[in-house]
């Protein structure tokens, strides 16, 4: 199922404290709230601010938080700061030597590195640290700009110097998390696109790409992180550095639409209310008679409630979900693939036979899945099948770390909506208007290029 759907390059979770904790655990758990953002590869790298050259541990490889880490290997991992990471791929080939955090020694420490997004530019600043002698085999972005900071660091007096003179040379979306023998330092992007957040409890700061994963740790949300800034926690506190920040923002649309956990709120916007207003603008677009609404899980069910709540039509749960089923993107053709959705989501005959049916979803990228959810609909006995898009059609592809597939695989960039129709079986289909974006997102502003080609870098 995965196969057609888009999916976040990854989450970032850091610990810092005075106190003796274990920051792996801490970390482990953030991250563990965090898998929705990549299933690929995870991360930690550990250290210990009262040893004079940080005591560095590092562990990553590929899988789930779950299967990267045992107890064992927790229990080995010692230090009260540290950084973590869970990937999906978007830049870089997807194997352990491109799992995160980049960890580097230099002549000046050591830098570990977390990010969440892509750059434009990472080629020629790759190229320009070749010009300069500094070549490594890594492919992703992450490791040009650990590369470049700690290239920096030779010539500035502090690793904060050396971070904000190599971010105002990136560009593109991105949120990173450094961790210094001493020192946890996170800096979001001038726009805005990668959300990054602040939390504590008691003695204890935390930094993360959604604050629901503040709630595993059970530490209080402080604040976002604003566009633009660059905060570094130390024995000093929390200290900020704007030196980055614009005017001119352009948050990620589809961390409301699809990405976010429900339980979240990024830059004061409830993603769950975010989509119920996404719902309910579907149904004043694209009324219709229908006995039924429903939703394709996870994604379409928060948008299908809404649906129903302006629409009056009832919502019920169409399908049960196999939580059991392995991840559907890594069986290795596509007929397995196949097989494996068919086991992930079968159709309650009771709910749909003999109805009319609401179908709402997040988004058509290929096409293939909202094709056979139809399909299987029918011989469960659904009469009609009316499918509601809580995003607009896509067109383009994303640059900043979010996996849109070029054009040619796009359905809407090959098809009208009347022609996907007819090529998905639905009796109708609407797709989220682009100006009611603003609206479900309380009017923030948006980076929509996926759908309107107005790229913001």
């Amino acid at each position: 199922m995965e196969s057609d759907k888009l999916h976040e390059e990854c989450g970032v979770f850091g610990v810092w404290s005075t106190k003796p904790i274990q920051a792996a655990s801490w970390i482990y758990y953030g991250l563990t709230a965090l898998q929705h953002r990549g299933q690929e590869a995870a991360g930690i790298v550990v250290g210990d601010t009262k040893s004079p050259i940080g005591n560095i541990c590092v562990h990553k490889g590929m899988g789930l938080v779950s299967e990267v880490f045992s107890p064992a290997t927790l229990a080995g991992m010692h230090g009260n700061i540290g950084i973590g990471h869970v990937r999906y791929s978007t830049a870089g080939a997807s194997c352990v030597e491109n799992a995160q955090p980049v960890f580097i020694n230099h002549l000046k420490g050591t830098l570990a590195l977390a990010h969440n997004g892509n750059l434009v530019n990472a080629t020629q600043m790759r190229e320009e640290l070749a010009r300069r002698g500094v070549i490594f085999e890594g492919t992703t972005d992450s490791e040009v700009i650990a590369y470049r900071i700690a290239l920096e660091r030779m010539q500035t007096s502090s690793i904060e110097e050396a971070v904000i003179h190599v971010a105002k040379e990136l560009r593109g979306g991105f949120a990173l998390l450094m961790l210094s023998p001493q020192k946890l330092i996170g800096v979001r992007d001038p726009f805005g696109l990668k959300p990054l957040c602040l939390g504590k409890k008691g003695e204890t700061y935390v930094l993360a790409s959604e604050n629901a994963a503040l709630k595993a740790v059970d530490a209080e949300f402080v604040r976002d992180i604003e566009p633009g800034e660059m905060v570094t926690i130390s024995e000093n506190g929390v200290q900020s550095d704007f030196s980055l920040k614009q005017e001119t923002h352009a948050h990620c649309v589809f961390e409301y639409i699809y990405f976010a956990r429900l339980d979240s709120t990024i830059d004061g916007v409830s993603v769950y209310e975010s989509r119920i207003r996404g719902g309910r603008c579907l149904a004043r677009r694209y009324p219709v008679e229908a006995d039924v609404v429903t939703g394709v899980p996870e994604s379409g069910l928060t948008a299908a409630v809404g649906y129903s709540q302006e629409s009056g039509i009832p919502f019920r749960m169409a399908f049960h979900k196999n939580g059991y089923v392995g991840r559907t993107f890594i069986k290795p053709s596509q007929s397995e693939r196949m097989s494996a959705v068919h086991m992930k989501l079968s159709v309650l005959e009771s709910v749909v036979k003999d109805k009319r049916v609401v179908l709402i979803d997040d988004s058509i990228v290929r096409g293939t899945t909202i094709a056979n959810l139809i399909t299987e609909m029918r011989k469960a006995g659904a009469q009609e099948v009316h499918v509601r898009i809580s995003s607009p059609p896509f067109l383009y592809p994303c640059y900043y770390g979010t996996d849109v597939p070029d054009n040619k695989e796009l359905i809407a960039n090959e098809y009208s909506t009347e022609e996907i129709r007819e090529k998905i079986g639905a009796d109708s289909l609407g797709y989220m208007q682009i100006e009611d974006l603003g609206a479900i997102t309380e009017n923030l502003p948006l980076c929509m290029a996926c759908f309107n080609n107005q790229y913001p870098v």
